[in-house]
């Protein structure tokens, strides 16, 4: 009997042993060992003093610094991180996509905003697709193709802030296309679903499949073609990309594959300077761009939000995420029927953004119950890549730039070493619809760049990309930073939340409230809670890469913070 007593004794014990063992593990497994900050911040923030950059790429980081140290500005080191991003991201960008941008000048003490997105074809139209039995534009191939923005953007801003001469900004990017550099890991992962996409698309292979074969992570990536492209762009500015040999290429090639993109498209093309718009969230003025971009649905979302006390309700409630996507469904319901090219259309942006009309839709929300449907409210009258950029003068860039779905439309020019974006596939073929298909208009656009100010003053300047979850994850970051008081880089780093299957600017609804995403990090039992209040839940497994790649830099007291995505290949650097 005293036998049998002291072995249980000694299993107990033994069990004992092992469950502290397995605990703590799992404790370290949930902590950074960090010695400040939260347990999710990947890193801390780079601080400087002369200069801050922060891109998705490593190396294009650290061409906008040499930027910087030659004696360029922000609005240089911007533009020249840009073209290596496009060589060096090709999942993400490059010189056949669309580009917005808000530079602070500090000289004039203002913010300014450039939408560098181009139109639809002129001769496209939406008779096109019914008299061939479409019911929907492809997201592929020649007919979603749209007249690229990026190179003219890259010339307006030089030509209005740029100090350093416009070819210098090339020179970095066109000897890496020449020489070679080292493909990164995320960008590997991109390219093998791009690989598998495009690989018989007229000229894919010849540019990113070397030797037949996809690239892989450290494998040595030239693309000579772009290099020639480039050089040309860098000595004729828009001459040649516009009116020259390279307009012709592209609106050949296109031709050729059963497009519309002309040369008088092309020629005819000029980016446009705009007015951000903006609202005041407890304090702080949330800067975005107008339409055709979905910025102000950011904004939107903050103007509701502000009606709730979310630093009470803490980052990893149930009750924060239920609002948060209440909040986010509202928004996005008038982004699917208002927003687009405002040439086209009047859009009362002012009213949209107006206090007056989130109090109107925040009595829509109900705090324990998802909304299944909404509609938009009534109205008066009526992958990319993101980077930013700041100098020791004071001036401070958000860019964004994209392809979309990715690479873009698989329309690879021959000899060009780029491929055309897909930007069309966002017109809706309703006739009546404000997004609808006209030749010359812009469509619908997901790209945002953000910046906030205080007193006047630039605070942060910061961007997510990923299409409908940027506006959904800017005002994450500005909550984060606000409500839950993060800093720069645990503000980017925290877990986020996506809500999917609102309705569309292309007519789709939103079916039955919708899908609720939570990346990792957020535990079950919030799950549990959401599921109660009506919400359906994401699969976790399809999530990756739905929850974007961000970039910020902050000036506080004449001191740089600069922050980088931790779920790409970001970096951010200072001198």
């Amino acid at each position: 009997m005293t036998k049998r007593i002291t072995l249980f004794r000694i299993e107990s014990m033994q069990i004992r042993i092992l469950l502290l063992f397995v605990l703590s593990i799992t404790i370290n497994l949930m902590s950074y060992d960090r010695v400040t900050g939260e347990d999710f911040a990947s890193r801390s923030e780079v601080i400087s003093t002369n200069g801050m950059v922060a891109t998705s790429h490593p190396l294009a980081t650290q061409i906008g610094i040499d930027i910087l140290k030659s004696g360029g500005n922000a609005i240089d080191a911007a533009i020249a991180a840009n073209i290596a991003l496009g060589l060096m991201e090709p999942t993400g960008n490059g010189i056949g996509g669309d580009l917005f941008a808000i530079i602070w000048d500090q000289k004039t003490q203002k913010l300014y905003g450039l939408n560098a997105s181009g139109p639809a074809p002129i001769n496209l139209s939406i008779e096109y697709f019914k008299k061939n039995n479409l019911q929907k534009i492809p997201s592929y191939g020649p007919l979603p193709v749209t007249v690229p923005g990026a190179v003219d953007g890259w010339i307006k801003m030089h030509e209005r802030f740029g100090l350093i001469q416009f070819s210098d900004l090339f020179k970095p990017t066109i000897n890496y296309a020449r020489e070679g550099f080292p493909i990164t890991e995320t960008i590997a992962y991109y390219l093998q679903l791009s690989s598998e996409r495009f690989a018989s698309y007229s000229n894919f292979k010849e540019v990113w499949m070397p030797n037949n074969k996809t690239l892989s992570k450290g494998d040595i990536f030239k693309n000579p073609f772009l290099a020639k492209t480039l050089e040309e762009i860098s000595k004729s500015k828009r001459k040649s990309f516009y009116e020259g040999e390279i307009a012709k290429l592209m609106s050949d090639f296109i031709k050729e594959q059963g497009g519309f993109l002309s040369q008088d498209d092309l020629a005819n093309y000029s980016a446009e300077w705009v007015e951000p718009v903006s609202t005041n969230y407890r304090g702080y003025d949330i800067w975005e761009l107008p339409p055709n971009s979905q910025g102000i649905a950011a904004l939107q979302i903050l103007n509701i939000l502000e009606n709730f006390d979310v630093k009470d309700m803490g980052l990893f409630s149930h009750e924060y995420i239920h609002h948060f996507v209440e909040a986010k469904k509202l928004a996005f319901e008038d982004r699917a029927k208002y927003y687009a090219d405002p040439n086209f259309n009047t859009i009362d942006t002012d009213y949209l953004i107006s206090k007056d009309y989130a109090l109107k839709r925040t009595k829509l929300i109900n705090k324990s119950k998802s909304l299944s449907r909404i509609d938009a409210g009534n109205l008066k009258d009526g992958d990319t890549i993101y980077l930013t950029t700041a100098d020791k003068f004071g001036n401070m860039v958000s860019l964004i730039q994209s392809n979309y779905r990715g690479m873009g439309s698989g329309m690879v020019p021959p000899n060009s070493g780029f491929m055309l974006q897909d930007r069309g596939e966002l017109f809706s073929l309703d006739k009546n619809h404000a997004n609808a298909l006209v030749g010359g208009k812009r469509p619908f656009h997901t790209i945002i760049p953000a910046f906030i100010t205080k007193d006047n003053k630039p605070f942060v300047s910061f961007g997510v990309m990923g299409g409908g979850t940027q506006p959904q994850a800017h005002a994450q970051i500005v909550i984060n930073l606000i409500d839950f008081e993060l800093n720069l880089q645990e503000a980017g780093d925290a877990p986020r939340i996506v809500h999917t299957g609102s309705s569309q600017p292309t007519d789709e609804i939103m079916i039955d409230g919708g899908l609720v995403n939570l990346e990792s990090g957020f535990n079950l039992n919030i799950q549990a809670n959401l599921i109660k209040y009506g919400h359906k839940m994401g699969n976790e497994k399809n999530g990756k890469g739905i929850y974007g790649g961000y970039q910020a830099i902050m000036i506080k007291d004449g001191v740089y913070y600069g922050a980088s995505e931790s779920r790409k290949d970001g970096h951010a650097a200072g001198y």
